[in-house]
């Protein structure tokens, strides 16, 4: 294979060159390059119309329904600031605030990942690949951060309807974010009542918000998810077997296939994760399945009152988010997440097993102390939670 690189320094340079060019722009990374590929990818490349003033306001004034229940069933504070913000958006917008907000998580896995690929010191003497991740190495963090930003956050604002697609803690001040424009579509092709859906939506944001909001709960699951997030672990032995079959002096459609593979997470996630990962995970899945159930307990709780045809939306809501697609999936597992029927089941049995034997004066105490936070074998038994939590059983 050795005699497929360029002969020399001057032509390997060049050849490294266009590499990058086709990797990351005829101008290299740049701040904007994550959120370029992002409203590209959530986009298709359409221009969006801006959001309706009139549709904006109905929506802020739902928020302000959602937020009154979700307090008075919960005693949980939706907006710890002050009056909670509202940001009506469509996907281009949505990409900007989630970008910002998903910065620091984002970052670690990047430089997780490209920390543990290999240098050219680990590989071979002999192995033509040597002069190649000399040349890839420096530019291998802030490659991977606007791929694995662009494509996660873009693949995201094709179907968020809101902030909290994903169960992830965003900053304490930040704006409660609805993504008008891929709720009113879901409701079209289901033929839901469009009042009622974005009420639903609006209900769901602000009981996500609420629990996320709790300080202690948004630390603990930032520090397992930044953990996860630093914790990918070398595995030379994988990327260079992906590596090793490209025909470097085959031009074109060899730069394009070296781009194609270099830019499949799928890949990088394949090659890099490590035992350590797999070790978080149990803890994570298991806060997050107390936080999906709990959210669901809530929305049954206060969503039939107020939304006419709530169990309908409810149904087709709860359905699509077990229905992902790969892409979702990969966004999961690189994040260390777990969102299958399976998870939510977990987590609504936790919750009916709670309510059952101390009702829901034992269910309200489960966020308001940081010990009181489950671990994984209590979210499958209740009754360890609420004998450790020093609760009666009736």
């Amino acid at each position: 294979m050795s005699d497929d690189l360029p002969p020399d320094g001057e032509s390997l340079g060049a050849f490294l060159g266009e590499i990058m060019k086709m990797l990351s722009g005829s101008g290299g990374p740049s701040a904007n390059s994550a959120r370029d590929l992002a409203r590209s990818i959530a986009t298709g490349g359409e221009s969006e119309p801006n959001i309706d003033p009139k549709d904006r306001i109905k929506v802020e004034e739902l928020v302000r329904v959602a937020e009154l229940q979700v307090q008075s069933a919960t005693q949980l504070v939706v907006a710890r600031s002050g009056t909670l913000r509202v940001e009506v958006v469509n996907r281009s917008q949505w990409v900007d605030s989630t970008i910002e907000h998903y910065r620091p998580l984002l970052r670690t896995i990047a430089a997780s990942i490209s920390t543990s690929l290999p240098t050219p010191d680990e590989l071979s003497e002999n192995d033509p690949m040597s002069q190649m991740m000399a040349g890839l190495q420096q530019m291998l963090e802030s490659m991977l951060l606007t791929m694995t930003t662009g494509s996660m956050v873009g693949e995201l604002a094709r179907v968020a309807f809101g902030g909290f697609h994903l169960p992830l803690p965003r900053p304490a001040d930040a704006q409660l974010l609805v993504l008008l424009p891929n709720i009113d579509q879901f409701g079209q092709e289901w033929s839901l009542d469009a009042d009622d859906l974005r009420l639903w939506v609006c209900l769901h944001e602000a009981a996500h918000r609420a629990v996320l909001g709790v300080p202690h709960v948004s630390e603990r699951l930032s520090d397992l998810l930044q953990r996860h997030a630093d914790a990918f672990e070398r595995d030379p032995e994988a990327l260079n077997e992906h590596l090793s079959g490209f025909n470097l002096s085959a031009g074109p459609e060899a730069l394009a296939e070296l781009n194609k593979t270099l830019s499949d997470p799928e890949m990088i996630f394949g090659a890099v994760r490590s035992p350590a990962q797999a070790a978080l995970e149990p803890e994570i899945t298991a806060l997050v399945a107390a936080i999906t159930g709990y959210v669901d307990h809530v929305m049954d709780q206060t969503g039939g009152s107020i939304i006419g045809s709530y169990d309908r939306v409810t149904e087709a809501l709860r359905r699509r988010r077990t229905q992902a697609d790969a892409s979702d999936r990969l966004v999961e597992r690189l994040l260390g997440l777990e969102l299958d029927q399976n998870q939510f089941d977990r987590g609504t049995a936790f919750v009916e097993g709670v309510i059952a034997r101390a009702g829901t004066e034992g269910l309200d105490r489960l966020f308001d102390d940081p010990a009181h936070l489950p671990t994984p074998s209590e979210v499958d038994a209740p009754g360890l939670w609420l004998a450790r939590i020093d609760l009666p059983l009736s």
